[in-house]
């Protein structure tokens, strides 16, 4: 048997404390998947143009994020035919029904809003994981 491929995220929230705690969460529930930090959808956009052959397997967008805001990001990756088929899961502190109209309509996978504990963002995190890599094992 080969070695299983490996499942990268992209966790992309320019707030260093969420993004330790995203990982954070991901940690608790598995230890086989592959994580990037990224701080901005600036950045996210030059990450995915430099390394096409290293595409990640679920992008976390936050969508406040100085610069180009991850709506922006959002857009322009759905309308690039090497990219759209990547999972995006907006993960945003946001809970505004516009926020997720748009996310929807820009083509997010799962709107999410952050929430206000570590225990129900392992939660999310665990059905991340489950829904986005490990579906397939539970059928």
């Amino acid at each position: 048997m080969g070695k299983q491929i490996r499942n990268l995220v992209f966790i992309v929230d320019d707030d260093p404390d969420d993004r330790q705690i995203i990982l954070d969460a991901f940690l608790e529930n598995n230890s086989d998947i592959d994580y990037i930090f990224i701080e901005s959808a600036e950045e996210l956009l030059t990450t995915l143009y430099d390394d096409k052959t290293n595409l990640p397997d679920l992008i976390l967008l936050d969508l406040n994020m100085p610069g180009v805001l991850g709506l922006q990001a959002l857009k322009e990756i759905r309308e690039n035919k090497t990219f759209r088929q990547i999972p995006i899961i907006v993960l945003t502190t946001s809970a505004l029904d516009r926020d997720k109209k748009l996310s929807y309509e820009l083509g997010a996978s799962c709107f999410l809003t952050k929430p206000d504990s570590f225990k129900k963002l392992t939660e999310i995190v665990n059905a991340i994981v489950m829904l986005w890599f490990f579906q397939a094992d539970n059928i």
